[in-house]
């Protein structure tokens, strides 16, 4: 095991790895119960997503491990499953099916960009001032995540943002995962982000945050699998039927751009946290983690849980400790048997991880010392990317601004000979992104 997954090499135990890996899990826990909760308005029943996405985020996540060694974790990315719940009602006639199907398209052309080499090619053609500035765009945005989730931050009375009421159950836990993180942190306690999560849950159950399971086993179900070759309502196949319709296709096209960028965003978050990031800003065995990517995206569609994606609170594992795909096999173990036990494992409230997710938003700020902002070619376009992820709620929205940013001002320098033609091809996508989105 050790000669496999170069634990020794990277500095690590099989004890960190597994602890990290745990960490991982309980910080990405909550999808189990969010994901059928959003999916469930498209028609799809609830007991069978909740089964699906574990499976489908164990399995995916496991192949992270055993392929790229890196400590990543997959399962169903938000925003893009109220997408597939959007589109299903208003542009496939209530057939969730060929949303899937949709999904199912853009995973299959996402890794065929990959095997082609033009995924990690674009990567490559990145500034390493905006690869760093995605890092601390990362780290707002996860830590945003967390604050929003335990409510600390809410949408204010007459403002866009403001604070939460700080007596509620929700923000007393999510402040005591913060506290209990941090304190742990800074007395180099292993495993702190991990301590600090099981105490906020055990301490969210006395205020009612913690909910009580209502069962402790659920059987399998796993009757969406298979949805984009699914009959439709008019005798025809879901994936043929998006293939054949352009709005489809459209949507496809924003998709793809989604995940594209949004997991280049979340592995160099991760990488940066794990030690495998270069002092230029690249990730080491990105093919790797790219290939099982964008396998998951297809994946996602075939599960019917939509597009499975790499999780940025994965950051949280590598900041565990972390290091090879150790810690990735137990996170995937662990969704597996949550397929099981999914009724106990929702019970682990968003809240008890908010600790966890902002104190690896700290972590992720560091980068910012290494951005030259007194030039305007490289701060300008880094602040796009670090307020733009934030701002908007998206990675790939937030890195689509700096990108464009980034050519427009060196077109205004005269620097335009400078830009890489992947770059131009990148910001070309992200226009077109916007206005069809």
């Amino acid at each position: 095991m050790d000669k496999f997954f170069h634990i020794s090499e990277r500095g690590s135990s099989v004890g960190t790895e597994l602890r990290a890996g745990l960490t991982t899990f309980l910080a990405m826990a909550y999808i189990i119960a969010v994901n059928p909760s959003v999916l469930s308005a498209a028609g799809i029943d609830a007991a069978a997503l909740a089964c699906t996405t574990c499976l489908g985020a164990g399995i995916m996540t496991i192949c992270m491990g055993l392929f790229a060694n890196r400590p990543l974790a997959c399962a169903s990315g938000l925003g893009i499953n109220a997408m597939v719940a959007g589109i299903t009602t208003t542009l496939c006639g209530g057939d969730w099916h060929i949303a899937m199907g949709v999904i199912f398209l853009e995973g299959i052309v996402i890794l065929l960009l990959v095997v082609c080499g033009l995924r990690e090619a674009i990567m490559d053609a990145i500034p390493v001032v905006l690869r760093r500035a995605i890092s601390v765009g990362l780290g707002f945005f996860i830590a945003l995540i967390g604050l929003v989730d335990a409510g600390i931050i809410v949408t204010g009375n007459g403002t866009l943002v403001s604070i939460g009421d700080v007596t509620s159950p929700s923000f007393i836990v999510g402040v005591i995962s913060i506290l209990v993180t941090v304190a742990l942190a800074a007395n180099e306690t292993k495993g702190a982000l991990l301590i600090g999560i099981i105490v906020a849950v055990i301490l969210g159950i006395p205020l009612g945050v913690t909910q009580t399971p209502t069962a402790l086993v659920a059987p399998l179900n796993i009757s969406t699998f298979g949805a984009p070759f699914a009959a439709t309502s008019d005798g025809s196949i879901a994936i043929v039927k998006v293939l054949t319709d352009p709005t489809l296709l459209v949507v496809a096209f924003s998709l793809l751009m989604s995940d594209f960028f949004d997991t280049m965003g979340t592995a160099m978050a991760v990488a940066n946290q794990g030690d495998f990031l270069t002092e230029d800003g690249n990730v080491e065995d990105i093919r790797e983690i790219l290939l099982v990517d964008s396998a998951a995206a297809a994946a996602g569609g075939l599960f019917g849980v939509s597009s499975i994606t790499t999780f940025v609170e994965a950051s949280s594992g590598a900041a565990d400790g972390a290091r090879t795909g150790l810690a990735s096999v137990s996170t995937g173990v662990l969704f597996i048997l949550a397929a099981f036990f999914s009724p106990v494992v929702a019970c682990v409230s968003s809240a008890a991880t908010c600790g966890a997710l902002v104190y690896v938003g700290y972590l992720m700020m560091a980068e910012v010392a290494d951005i030259d902002w007194s030039d305007i070619s490289q701060g300008f376009p880094a602040f796009m990317i670090c307020t733009g992820v934030a701002f908007t709620y998206s990675i790939s929205a937030g890195i689509g601004l700096g990108f464009i940013s980034y050519v427009v001002v060196a077109l205004f320098m005269g620097n335009g000979k400078q830009i890489k033609p992947l770059m131009w091809v990148a910001a070309a996508a992200f226009v077109v992104y916007f206005l069809v989105s």
